[in-house]
C-alpha cells in the first residue's frame, strides 16, 4: 500500500475521532448553542468533508484507482436506485420507530446522547435545511472515504472482502467516538451492512442513500423527540 495511504487510514481512524472528540467537549462545555453556532457548525462540517474528499480522491488520481475500484458506477441504474429507495425508506423508517420508542426512556437514563443531540440537532426549520445539506454530504463523502477509498485500498493491500468490510468499519465507527462507546458500537454495525451493500452493488449509490436517510430522519425527527420529556438516539454523520 503507498505511504499517502497509509496516512489517510491512520488520519481516518486517528486524527479525525480526535477532531470529533474535541469538537463535541467544546459543545457540551457550553450550557447553551446558539442557533448560529449550529449553523457554523455544520457549514464548517460541510467544508472540512468535502475537502476531505478532494484530498483523498486527489491521492487515488494519481495512483491510478478507477471509478469501478472505488465504486463510483452507476450501471444497472434502476436496480441502484430501487435499492437505494426501497433500503432509504426501511432504514430510515426503523430509525423513526427506534427515536419514538426511545422516548420513553427517562432523561436521566439516555447519558450523554441527550445533550450531545441538544447541541447538534436542529431546532427550527431555518436549521433543518442546512442540517439536512451536511446529512446529504455526509452520504456522499463518508461513503466515498470509507466503502470507497478505505475499502478499494485495503482490498488492494490483500485483506479479504470480510476483513476488509470490518476493518473499514471499524474505522466508520471510530469516526463516531464522539458518541461514546454506544455510538461506536451502532455505527460499526451500520457499517457493516453499508460495506457489505458496497460488495453486493458493487456501487456506492444504496450505501450513499441509505445513510443519507438515516441522517436526514435524525433531523427532522430530531425536534420533536428532543423535548426533555422525551429520548433520541442521535445519528450524527
Amino acid at each position: 500500500m503507498p505511504w499517502d495511504f497509509w496516512l489517510i487510514l491512520i488520519a481516518l481512524g486517528v486524527l479525525l475521532p480526535w477532531r470529533g472528540r474535541a469538537r463535541m467537549k467544546k459543545l457540551l462545555a457550553m450550557p447553551h448553542v446558539s442557533s448560529m453556532e449550529r449553523l457554523v457548525l455544520y457549514a464548517s462540517t460541510i467544508v472540512f468533508q468535502w475537502l476531505a474528499v478532494a484530498v483523498v480522491g486527489w491521492r487515488v488520481w494519481v495512483h491510478g484507482y478507477s471509478a469501478l475500484q472505488l465504486g463510483l458506477v452507476f450501471r444497472n441504474q434502476t436496480r441502484l436506485i430501487l435499492a437505494g429507495l426501497v433500503g432509504a425508506v426501511v432504514i430510515g423508517g426503523l430509525e423513526w420507530l427506534n427515536l419514538r420508542r426511545l422516548g420513553h426512556i427517562p432523561v436521566e437514563s439516555r447519558g450523554p446522547l441527550q445533550a450531545i443531540a441538544e447541541r447538534i440537532l436542529p431546532q427550527s426549520v431555518f436549521e433543518l435545511l442546512p442540517y439536512s445539506a451536511l446529512a446529504i454530504t455526509a452520504g456522499l463523502c463518508e461513503e466515498f472515504l470509507y466503502r470507497g477509498f478505505a475499502m478499494a485500498a485495503l482490498a488492494q493491500a490483500g485483506l479479504s472482502a470480510w476483513l476488509v468490510v470490518l476493518v473499514s468499519s471499524l474505522l466508520f465507527g471510530l469516526a463516531h467516538s464522539y458518541q461514546g462507546r454506544g455510538g461506536i458500537m451502532m455505527t460499526f454495525v451500520v457499517g457493516l451492512l453499508l460495506g457489505v451493500s458496497r460488495l453486493t452493488y458493487n456501487s456506492l449509490v444504496p450505501a450513499i442513500f441509505w445513510h443519507s436517510a438515516v441522517d436526514v430522519v435524525a433531523g427532522v425527527a430530531g425536534k420533536r423527540y428532543l423535548q426533555r420529556n422525551t429520548g433520541l438516539l442521535v445519528k450524527f454523520p
